[in-house]
């Protein structure tokens, strides 16, 4: 979360505040209603994947989702549960320092997720 939020608020015009009213509440965070109607989905995989109800999906198709939308929304939210899942069973070490994901977010807005590796050399 800590390193996709800073991701988020590196391309977003409200930045950190809107990544955190988003987390904090997306029924009243500044946010277009289609994005909304995802995240609701997107919640309702994370308890799980009956949790989502066929109004989730009308209300997400009402305010503009196509099927894709929908589609990747449950794919992604169903996959983050399971790395989180990975990653909490393995007990990850991940930084506390909000600074790092923030610098980290910054290089992958500059150059991408692949960064360009120093040149190794024989010898």
């Amino acid at each position: 979360m800590s390193s996709h939020g800073a991701f988020a608020a590196a391309q977003l015009d409200g930045g950190a505040e809107l990544v955190e009213q988003v987390k904090q509440d997306p029924s009243t965070a500044p946010i277009s209603d289609k994005l909304r109607a995802l995240l609701a989905i997107a919640a309702s995989v994370q308890v799980g994947g009956r949790s989502v109800t066929a109004e989730d999906v009308e209300n997400a198709r009402r305010h503009g989702a196509t099927d894709i939308e929908i589609h990747d929304t449950v794919l992604i939210a169903a996959a983050f549960c399971m790395y989180n899942r990975y990653v909490d069973g393995l007990a990850t070490w991940t930084p506390t320092d909000p600074a790092i994901y923030a610098a980290n977010a910054e290089r992958m807005v500059e150059v991408g997720y692949l960064a360009i590796l120093p040149t190794l050399t024989a010898g």
